[in-house]
């Protein structure tokens, strides 16, 4: 089981919008921000965590000079109705489709995911792993 990841990401404001619109649908929202000044060890500029039921497990952190490769991460959701709600949503808020919500059963016969491109080109998915 994953605790938490971090995202480098070029545009601060921009990818915190983004994350906040697209992963609403699964139940996770802003939880803490901090900046350098207020943590001063930070690696980043200014760090946002988000994540459900208060605990931040998806870290975003504002990089200058670019972002290094690109990185997926996938995001459980509860049931497929919440895939197809974290694609729209994530749609609506400025990301690119890289693969709309369906079965990929070369996964697994219930593997039902959704893949999104984030403002900096990482691979954003939501999954659910129950059948219809």
């Amino acid at each position: 089981m994953i605790d938490h990841m971090s995202l480098p990401v070029s545009d601060f404001q921009k990818s915190r919008a983004f994350y906040i619109a697209a992963l609403a649908p699964l139940g996770y929202e802003l939880v803490m921000e901090f900046t350098r000044d207020q943590v001063p060890e930070l690696p980043h500029l200014a760090v946002a965590g988000l994540g459900a039921d208060g605990k931040p497990d998806l870290w975003l952190g504002h990089v200058t000079g670019g972002v290094p490769s690109p990185v997926h991460v996938a995001i459980t959701a509860r049931n497929r109705a919440m895939v197809d709600a974290f694609y729209e949503a994530a749609i609506r808020a400025g990301g690119r489709s890289n693969g709309a919500p369906g079965v990929r059963a070369q996964y697994h016969p219930s593997y039902y995911g959704a893949f999104v491109l984030d403002p900096d080109g990482h691979n954003v998915e939501a999954v659910c792993h129950t059948p219809g």
